[in-house]
């Protein structure tokens, strides 16, 4: 059975059937893998990814952002700050 899991959000293991819990911790033990053996991903070559955060978290925000380097992409952190959330511009 394939597992997918496109436009769900992870916010709560109840969200996620055993079966997919064990298809993301099974992921995330090959991607740490090929990081190890210096294998460069590609799964967001040539995409630019927006970093949103509600709060302030470096430790989150550097962790994104070293995912998305490792995968191929460009990650932009976007503070309170720097957009207009909820206003026209």
């Amino acid at each position: 059975m394939a597992i997918n899991l496109k436009g769900r959000h992870f916010l709560t293991l109840r969200d996620f059937s055993p079966q997919e819990i064990q298809y993301l911790l099974d992921l995330s033990a090959s991607l740490k893998s090929k990081k190890r053996a210096g294998i460069r991903g590609k799964a967001l070559e040539g995409k630019n990814i927006a970093l949103l955060f509600e709060k302030p978290s470096t430790r989150t925000r550097c962790a994104f952002t070293a995912a998305c380097v490792d995968e191929g992409g460009h990650a932009e952190y976007l503070g309170k700050n720097d957009i207009q959330l909820g206003h026209k511009e």
